[in-house]
């Protein structure tokens, strides 16, 4: 006999928010200590955006709870979590605050960059990584800047090494203690470095004024004649060997976390609302049905979303594990086509849920305390960071072709 599902379920019969299995392990008992930090940064989440009030504060409660140092082993003083627990944390991050997430995105990427370094390196920067030390990036270049090779200069003087050059999109370098750039040395060849956020010749300036992520400082950084530890110098453009499919991943649990919020909050709004439409099918859109299924829909994105990103991190599991090995190119090939695959679905599954919600709620969901347009908006930027229309036919290519990815993008004037 089937059960009676008319009446209410009894209370604890359901024990979860149904976002999926939870990872097995120890995921659950690394993430509740975090649990209480998001709710506390979700609270202001709205009004610091309306604001335009930076997250120092939060991205403090952040270091000190050590989710900064959630990749560094353990025996280095971190949390030491697996890719697919680190990328579930990332959504339950973004969940709270997306610009949290892409203020850090160069720092996690950065973690990756010493778990990939030598034995020195890593000696050096995981005691400063498991301290709350929090690094920026400044890699993109815009104007004239060609794709070949960057402007941004690393020379050799009496006094010792010296960067100049201006950066764009230095996400999260405003917030942070040292700042891994990407260069051009005395031959023209590719480096990456790390500068301590506060020498001399350092600035960061807040100048971001995109639609979308106005909280995470993606402006410019300028550098003059900066001193360079010789030993901070590392030959080679691309930080680590999974990369390009990391920094992708990252920015997809950000937009799986960007749906759940908005689901979240689209259905608090409507449980909480009492006034409707006299052409309406109920006089409360708690029970509205056509409201129910725009609700329905927006949170079945968001589960989708969130499947194909713990999908795509055990894919990247794998790519880690085979660096060094005989099939890394391939692994990290493989690891690239799943999220390339991801990313194309993903994408547009997150920008139609945050401008559907509104199509559940009145004209008051529209004010600006209520912030529920972040949610697109922060999407559409994400989206737009790096074109999802190419992803589409690098995957198109490969299926047909067999074509690999061709590694590491780059951006600027061709030639």
């Amino acid at each position: 006999m089937s059960q009676d599902r008319t009446a209410p379920l009894p209370p604890g019969i359901v024990t979860g928010p149904a976002w999926g299995e939870p990872l097995p392990g120890s995921y659950a008992q690394a993430a509740a200590p975090f649990r209480p930090l998001f709710a506390r940064i979700r609270e202001h989440a709205a009004a610091r955006e309306t604001e335009r009030s930076l997250p120092y504060e939060a991205l403090e409660w952040l270091r000190e709870a050590r989710l900064t140092a959630a990749r560094v082993p353990r025996k280095h003083g971190g949390l030491g979590l697996s890719l697919p627990e680190f990328f579930e944390l990332l959504i339950e991050l973004s969940e709270a605050e997306s610009n949290l997430t892409q203020a850090l995105r160069a720092h996690f990427g950065f973690v990756e960059h010493i778990l990939a370094s030598d034995p020195e390196r890593q000696a050096r920067w995981f005691a400063r990584l498991a301290n709350g030390a929090i690094a920026g990036a400044a890699w993109s270049e815009t104007g004239e800047a060609k794709q070949v090779q960057f402007s941004t200069r690393l020379t050799r003087t009496p006094d010792g090494w010296r960067l100049n050059g201006t950066k764009f999109y230095t996400t999260g370098s405003l917030f942070a203690d040292w700042i891994h750039v990407g260069a051009s040395d005395e031959n023209g060849e590719s480096v990456s470095l790390t500068i301590d956020r506060r020498a001399p010749g350092v600035d960061v300036i807040d100048d971001w004024d995109g639609m979308g992520q106005r909280l995470t400082a993606s402006g410019t950084s300028r550098f003059s004649d900066v001193p360079v530890e010789e030993h901070e110098i590392v030959a080679g453009r691309a930080p680590f060997a999974y990369s390009e499919a990391y920094y992708q991943l990252v920015h997809l649990a950000t937009l799986a976390g960007i749906n759940r919020a908005a689901a979240n909050e689209a259905a608090a709004l409507v449980a909480a609302r009492t006034r409707s439409y006299s052409h309406a099918p109920a006089a409360r859109p708690a029970d509205d049905a056509q409201v129910l299924q725009v609700i329905g829909r927006v949170r079945a994105h968001a589960w989708t979303a969130s499947a194909a990103v713990a999908q795509a991190a055990r894919a990247l599991e794998r790519a880690e594990r085979a660096v060094g090995q005989a099939h890394e190119a391939a692994a990290i090939a493989e690891a690239e086509i799943e999220i390339w695959q991801a990313q194309t679905v993903v994408s547009q599954l997150v920008l139609d849920a945050t401008a559907n919600v509104f199509d559940a709620l009145g004209a008051s969901a529209t004010l600006r305390p209520q912030a529920l347009d972040r949610h697109w908006r922060n999407a559409r930027t994400i989206t737009s960071h790096n074109p999802r229309i190419y992803k589409d036919r690098i995957v198109g290519e490969f299926a047909v072709k067999g074509t690999l990815p061709a590694g590491q993008w780059r951006i600027g004037v061709a030639g």
